[in-house]
């Protein structure tokens, strides 16, 4: 029986531990090497050469995708795909015949989506798989390029968010809280990651733990000490860091 050596790339310590907690020991199997980011994902896919890669989208440097992106089509492994938000349509997975799983999953789901990647692997040269994930990417880096709504789950609920209702962004650790007319959602997502799907002409990173729509800014507020804070029409102050207010006071057209 053949064993099918497998990759896990996830940003999490936990989830990585997870997943080879729930391979260890299973007949087949032999997880090779284990990634906390894109860069390292990419050079493990080349050292190891695995069958099978668990990999989650968003990873700290880089998305899943332009991991794939960066790899030799040739030598493609098979993928589950690893997302704890709906930030990209998981139809487009199916419509696809890609796997993946929406975090939390549960042992149940998990065993469904490893054993439909076996079975694939089993199969003789199984080219359609590799053509399947390649015209994923190319759709994929397509849609990129123009704004989409956010899907954002909370407390038994599923938030379509259109990126322009964001007024502005506050970093919360390994996530993100949006800021909406008289409402915020907790997204998993960097700050980095969603400065740059926002529209650059009407938003603009004021500091390392926020950015701001530039229309929803009221005014400026200069401190004796040098500092400087942006009021928003909702009355809500925010800090400027001295290294980003030259470009703030650009794009609001200060002299």
């Amino acid at each position: 029986m053949s064993v099918a050596r497998v990759l896990i790339v996830d940003d999490e310590v936990l989830a990585r531990r997870r997943i080879r907690k729930l391979l260890v020991g299973r007949e087949g199997v032999e997880v090779v090497a284990e990634a906390a980011s894109g860069a390292a994902a990419s050079e493990a896919i080349r050292e190891s050469s695995p069958d099978l890669v668990f990999l989650d989208v968003q990873l700290p440097d880089m998305n899943g995708f332009a991991v794939l992106r960066s790899l030799d089509p040739g030598a493609m492994p098979a993928i589950i795909f690893a997302t704890a938000y709906d930030r990209y349509a998981l139809e487009a997975f199916e419509v696809h015949a890609l796997d993946y799983l929406l975090k939390p999953f549960d042992d149940e789901r998990f065993e469904e989506a490893l054993s439909r990647a076996l079975t694939r692997l089993h199969l003789p040269a199984d080219k359609n798989l590799r053509t399947a994930l390649r015209r994923f990417l190319d759709a994929e880096s397509e849609s990129e390029q123009e704004p989409r709504r956010l899907v954002v789950r909370s407390a038994g609920r599923i938030v379509f968010l259109d990126l322009e209702e964001i007024e502005w962004v506050e970093a919360q650790g390994s996530y993100v809280r949006l800021h909406t007319a008289g409402d915020s959602h907790l997204l998993r997502d960097s700050m980095k990651a969603l400065e740059d799907r926002l529209p650059g002409d009407r938003y603009l990173r004021i500091h390392r733990s926020s950015l701001v729509r530039l229309d929803r800014i009221k005014e400026l507020r200069n401190g004796r000490d040098g500092s400087c804070r942006v009021l928003l029409e909702n009355g809500h102050q925010l800090d400027v860091s001295d290294s980003r207010r030259p470009e703030l006071l650009r794009r609001l057209g200060v002299t």
